[in-house]
């Protein structure tokens, strides 16, 4: 009884491994793929390389004028006519407008009488004499100085204290020719030099010379950077009024 209590046992044992053996067979899975070697179903192909075709952008479809309110800015180049909007000229020298006389005869005679008197007390080396010249009350020289006594203003221009450098000065600038500013308008007004109504950058040889006499080889480097004159000028009125006396452009 024990020898076949054995043999049942091991006849079990035996019926047991091949049941064992037979579902492990059936469950045993297929090797592992890795996920770039699967391969897609049936139409993936077509779809994958659709895919892989389609243009890349890395910037978002522009927005229409009006899809969010706002109004898109003018293009630069015309697309229509196929031309680019050229940009605004710029032009930083600045344009003057004058005419240019140096004949003083074709000035109107105030102007001329002016101008000697004005010449006669420079001359004479007493900045005084200049006081009857400038005039007073609301129509009074504008001269661009601290200081409301006309003469002291002028002598404010002069490196030395009895204001000799400045005499210097208006007997060269009224020694040139003179610019006609604003003819024929209540502004009218004959200045000099006439420098002062010209671009530098257009001057010739012998006007440089004429503009060095009053300034240094220097000075009209720098004012050419600008294009304009910007050293002292006198203004006379056509009734023969001395309007002012400074610097500046």
């Amino acid at each position: 009884m024990l020898f076949f209590g054995h043999k049942v046992a091991r006849s079990s044992a035996a019926l047991a491994a091949v049941i064992s053996l037979t579902l492990s067979a059936t469950a045993l899975p297929h090797a592992a793929y890795a996920l770039s070697e699967l391969k897609p179903g049936p139409g993936g192909e077509t779809e994958q390389a659709q895919a892989s075709e389609a243009p890349k952008s890395s910037q978002p479809a522009p927005v229409e004028e009006g899809s969010d309110g706002i109004p898109m800015p003018d293009p630069l180049v015309n697309r229509e006519g196929g031309q680019q909007q050229a940009a605004p000229e710029q032009n930083d020298a600045p344009q003057v407008s004058a005419q240019i006389e140096h004949d003083i005869s074709k000035a109107p005679e105030p102007v001329r009488r002016l101008r000697q008197l004005i010449i006669d007390a420079a001359s004479s080396g007493d900045i005084e004499k200049l006081r009857p010249l400038i005039n007073a009350g609301p129509n009074q020289t504008r001269i661009d100085a601290e200081g409301t006594d006309p003469i002291a203003a002028l002598k404010s221009f002069s490196g030395d204290p009895e204001g000799l450098e400045v005499l210097a000065i208006i007997l060269d600038l009224l020694s040139t020719g003179y610019a006609r500013v604003d003819a024929g308008t209540p502004d009218e007004m004959y200045v000099f030099p006439y420098f002062a109504g010209k671009s530098l950058n257009t001057l010739t040889k012998p006007e440089k010379v004429d503009l060095l006499r009053i300034i240094t080889a220097g000075d009209l480097a720098d004012m050419q950077e600008y294009g304009n004159y910007s050293f002292y000028r006198i203004g006379i009125s056509p009734d023969g009024q001395w309007k002012f006396f400074g610097a500046g452009d």
